[in-house]
């Protein structure tokens, strides 16, 4: 039986991969700084553990795993991540966790290890026009992430890639544009666009109002969560190394990501635009390399992952508040 090792597998991807691999036939271990909220875990062993600290990572890297999956990050939304306030820990922690990561998996003789990297790496300055904007994996340099979140990613893209020429570790690395789906943040502040507006519509009455960060014409691209989990699955099972881009193609504007969300709803609301952290003008994933490489890239319509996610956000808004209007 083939072992895997999910660090992150408390959070919105992690929980999903572990079940995942559970249906792949894998035994799994999952860490993290807490269990999912809103299921069960799929792990085999689940590790309550802080992979800021290298001796938790030695403890739970304890044998040549095949296949480690790298999620743990300390992340979230525009809100969390644009405002500028959780610089500091966003860099320090998700930094010393990488770090210790690589360490830990040479030393044990780890086959093969995923890094999630994020879009949020390539340069602000290509991604100033909603309409085109350029994130070709090749156009990551000069390098001008627009958040200290993007530098950090950029950074531990060279960590892996360095062990790898250095140490042999072999290496697979995606940047992911934007993932949603069931059983993710949709209220906590870490929450990221398709949830926060899922959960805005929900909670409004027929006829109302949601507010909006931003113009709403801001451009960007969103995965479904399986199609994520297709394309790192055919990544670890490829030569490839990467970095390699893993989103979607469909890119639209926020206020038609909202307007779709309503038509998931049945409701027609207003848009009331509000002052608010963007980040970038445009962003779409360029799936071109992703394609000469794996022979694959993800095709579901983006209206089809809000039809599945939205029913979900609705269920935890009532559950939430019983009065509430979402109906």
């Amino acid at each position: 039986m083939k072992t895997a090792l999910v660090c992150g597998a408390g959070g919105f991807i992690g929980s999903h991969l572990a079940k995942r691999l559970k249906g792949e036939g894998y035994w799994v271990r999952g860490i993290d700084l807490k269990y999912p909220e809103f299921a069960e875990t799929a792990a085999d062993d689940f590790v309550i553990g802080d992979l800021r600290d290298p001796r938790v990572c030695e403890s739970v890297v304890d044998q040549p795993f095949d296949d480690i999956y790298q999620l743990a990050a300390d992340m979230g939304g525009a809100g969390f991540v644009f405002t500028g306030e959780n610089d500091a820990d966003i860099m320090h922690n998700s930094g010393l966790i990488n770090l210790n990561m690589v360490a830990s998996s040479c030393t044990a003789g780890v086959k093969k290890i995923f890094y999630s990297s994020s879009a949020c790496m390539y340069p602000e300055y290509n991604q100033t026009d909603p309409d085109n904007p350029k994130c070709s994996e090749d156009s990551a340099y000069p390098a001008s992430p627009d958040s200290e979140y993007g530098w950090e990613k950029l950074f531990s893209e060279r960590l892996y890639l360095a062990f790898a020429r250095n140490h042999g570790l072999n290496v697979r690395i995606a940047r992911f544009h934007n993932i949603f789906g069931p059983y993710g943040s949709w209220k906590d502040g870490r929450e990221k666009a398709p949830a926060a507006l899922c959960r805005k519509v929900a909670q409004a009455s027929d006829g109302g109002e949601i507010e909006m960060w931003g113009d709403g014409l801001q451009t960007r691209s969103f995965l479904y969560i399986d199609e994520c989990l297709e394309s790192v699955r055919r990544l670890m099972e490829s030569d490839f190394i990467g970095p390699v881009n893993i989103g979607s193609e469909e890119m639209v504007t926020i206020n038609q990501l909202a307007e779709m969300i309503m038509d998931s709803a049945g409701k027609k609301l207003s848009i009331k635009h509000i002052p608010g952290p963007l980040g970038v003008r445009g962003r779409n994933s360029d799936n071109r390399l992703l394609k000469e490489k794996l022979g694959w890239s993800p095709s579901e319509p983006l209206r089809e992952g809000l039809n599945k996610t939205y029913p979900w956000i609705h269920e935890m808004v009532e559950k939430d508040n019983p009065l509430s209007p979402c109906k």
